[in-house]
């Protein structure tokens, strides 16, 4: 017998003639700020000015929105061939985590070099607010009937109107929850990184720069290798949703990527010894060792 049942109210908030609010940016809106705020409170711990934070903020949300954006069309291209204008509604859903991890890296790199800041420190103290932030933006998944998993009978379930469904799954009325699946787990993320940094700065471990990040890469690639699995609308690397060619999902194959990447990067730290080559143009990864 169910005892949790989500239910989505529908993608607005509320509607006033022309104008509409919807959940999906409402939470975005959220998430940038509640993210601003916790990055702030790290940046002050680690010495970096709060005002580098609060610089890059605009520049970081628009190469991340433009990634989640580009990276999804791209994949998705067959739905967007014939009607250019569905590109830019972005308010419908459509965008792609790992693109906007991607965006996002590529503007910070940028806004490094171009302030000449060390990279590594910089992305340190970001990490547990993108962790806070995807947490929160799942559930836009959730207002808007989309980004479920398949079918199931267990006693927590979202229920999926007819006019969401695929085809192939008409007959079904309850899915997988994965939205609150992935924003448990990135609040266990962001839990972990938060412990982690306040261990470092207690001097109870040694973190140097970049190692939060690196494990970040791990921790949330590996929640989304499995919970991609269960969703019936991944990005495919070949085929289509809902059961992609040879099983290739996009987001399982970059998550295992980052996950590779992450171990190398925290061997080379305590491995080797060294500092992270700083993408942002310096010679050495400031703060490192803290």
């Amino acid at each position: 017998m169910p005892f949790l049942v989500f239910t989505s109210p529908g993608p607005l908030v509320f509607q006033l003639g022309p104008f509409a609010l919807r959940w999906y940016g409402l939470l975005i809106a959220l998430a940038v700020l509640l993210g601003l705020g916790l990055a702030t409170r790290l940046a002050k711990a680690r010495g970096i000015d709060p005002a580098v934070v609060a610089d890059l903020l605009p520049v970081l949300v628009l190469g991340a929105v433009l990634g989640a954006r580009i990276y999804y069309v791209a994949l998705e291209w067959r739905q967007y061939a014939g009607n250019w204008a569905d590109v830019f509604a972005i308010w419908r859903g459509g965008i792609a985590i790992h693109g906007a991890l991607i965006g996002g890296l590529i503007a910070t790199v940028l806004y490094c070099r171009w302030r000449r800041l060390a990279f590594w420190p910089l992305v340190d103290v970001l990490v547990p607010a993108v962790a806070l932030g995807q947490a929160i933006g799942r559930w836009g998944n959730f207002f808007n009937s989309e980004a479920f998993g398949l079918p199931t009978d267990l006693p927590w379930k979202l229920r999926i109107p007819a006019e969401s469904r695929p085809p192939e799954f008409l007959g079904e009325l309850y899915f997988h929850p994965t939205f609150l699946y992935e924003s448990l787990w990135n609040l266990s993320v962001c839990a972990l990184l938060l412990w982690l940094f306040r261990a470092a700065s207690r001097n109870r471990i040694q973190l140097p720069a970049g190692a939060l990040s690196c494990i970040y890469l791990m921790a949330y690639s590996s929640g989304r290798v499995w919970i991609e699995g269960l969703r019936i609308d991944p990005l495919c690397l070949f085929g289509s949703a809902p059961f992609c060619t040879g099983g290739l999902r996009m987001a399982q194959l970059v998550s295992l990527l980052l996950i590779a990447l992450g171990g190398i990067g925290l061997w080379w730290l305590y491995g080797k010894h060294r500092n992270l080559p700083d993408p942002g143009g310096l010679n050495r990864a400031a703060g490192a060792g803290r």
